[in-house]
């Protein structure tokens, strides 16, 4: 099964280094895909699928590694929230419970994890609850 992933995420990344050659030779613009503007709500995570989707698709993606019965996570919600309805960064919500795979390979050995991607890559994680002025400094350093 981990083929077959390694597999996929070959072919994706294949697919947009050609995509990139193209816009390249044509004089497009590089983040044409990307979007300037971030949802106002945090995206839950349905599968690895979706979340290289979500991450490929905005400049920077702040993921948030959560379980219902954390209490760190469940204090840190509405912190979660407010950054994805204020930042210039996408929220993403991973549940370590329902995708336990997408959580390790995110290197979420506690929770809450963080995660921030900019351009594509992780650039930063964080482990333990966070306060709202950390994380958008944080968010503001690479968008």
């Amino acid at each position: 099964m981990s083929e077959s992933i390694d597999d996929e995420r070959q072919r994706i990344r294949e697919q947009k280094k050609r995509e990139l050659q193209e816009r390249l030779e044509n004089g497009g613009n590089l983040n044409a895909d990307r979007e300037s503007t971030a949802p106002d709500e945090p995206i839950e995570i349905t599968g690895q699928d979706h979340l290289d989707e979500v991450v490929a698709k905005h400049d920077v993606v702040l993921v948030d590694c959560y379980a219902d019965w954390c209490g760190p996570c469940q204090m840190m919600e509405p912190t979660i929230e407010d950054l994805a309805a204020e930042a210039d960064a996408a929220v993403a919500k991973v549940d370590v419970d329902a995708h336990q795979r997408i959580a390790q390979q995110l290197g979420a050995r506690g929770v809450p994890t963080l995660v921030l991607y900019a351009d594509g890559q992780p650039v930063e994680r964080m482990v333990g609850a966070q306060d709202r002025g950390t994380l958008g400094n944080l968010i503001k350093q690479h968008t």
